[in-house]
């Protein structure tokens, strides 16, 4: 009749797990530390082949500063940023609609639309890469920004949908009820009842979009074609030589890639959590 309490571990068993975990963290972590410690090396030993011995010399500021003096990785930075700001933004838009539409309101053919959405997302990149290019080549938007943000808020909205009307599903059915009797329209239920609610579960969102767009490396290469129109993960490969590739300079820029969304993930991972612990659920 009563759920039994469960059973302590033994100490072997959690010595056991704990042991596991710092090996799957070291693991993970020791592709990253190679990347950190070439960031930092001379030419020179990276020329002899010293990829995993600590530096004679450091040199943090010169590989660095080269990034942005010697290639064109600021440009490539800036394209991101024109690239995933705006798609973003559009997800978050027309996720937070249809997920309301989805999750309140039912009419014949809901669940079609809803599998629509959700469907998308099981698609190999592979099957739409032609199809996609064709299209935006018959558009006269092949090797544009707006090739690139047209397509990731397509392909973004299918999860971000799945995500915003199971989150907007878990409200109380007693917001709307009120809402309605006090007279107002579903679009200002959306606004002031909804909205104000849905904090949590966009900042999660606008995290984990962000973090896909910004690391996209298939579709910048399918898409784009034009350095002044590439994202700095089509940028990285420019920085290799066609003999010889200065790979200090490529890691160090490896890891100026990795910092926005680095540390938007910290500056929002309160509401980051909180949304995907409300927003996930519910089905």
């Amino acid at each position: 009749m009563y759920p039994r309490p469960i059973p302590e571990e033994s100490p072997r068993a959690r010595l056991f797990y704990m042991a596991g975990v710092a090996l799957v963290l070291l693991l993970w972590l020791l592709p990253l530390c190679a990347v950190m410690l070439t960031s930092i090396k001379s030419t020179e030993e990276i020329m002899a082949g010293a990829y995993w011995t600590w530096p004679q010399r450091f040199s943090l500021i010169d590989n660095y500063t080269a990034v942005f003096t010697q290639t064109a990785m600021a440009r490539f930075f800036l394209n991101s940023l024109i690239i995933t700001v705006p798609s973003v933004i559009l997800v978050l838009i027309l996720s937070t609609l249809t997920g309301f539409v989805l999750a309140r309101y039912r009419f014949p053919g809901n669940w079609l639309v809803f599998a629509l959405f959700v469907g998308g997302n099981f698609l190999p990149a592979q099957i739409m890469m032609i199809p996609v290019r064709d299209l935006m080549v018959s558009l006269g938007l092949y090797d544009t920004f707006w090739a690139l943000i047209i397509f990731h808020t397509a392909f973004q909205t299918g999860f971000a949908t799945l995500f915003m009307r199971n989150f907007i599903s878990a409200l109380p059915d007693e917001l709307f009820q009120a809402a309605r009797a006090e007279g107002a329209s579903p679009a200002q239920t959306l606004i002031h009842v909804v909205a104000p609610l849905m904090r949590p579960a966009l900042a999660a969102l606008a995290i984990l979009t962000f973090t896909f767009v910004w690391n996209d490396y298939f579709w910048a290469v399918v898409l784009t074609q034009s350095d002044t129109v590439k994202p700095v993960t089509a940028g990285l490969n420019n920085l290799r030589g066609e003999w010889t590739s200065a790979w200090n300079i490529v890691a160090a820029a490896t890891i100026v890639v990795a910092i926005p969304p680095v540390t938007m993930f910290f500056l929002m991972q309160r509401h980051f959590i909180a949304g995907l612990t409300m927003g996930a659920v519910k089905g």
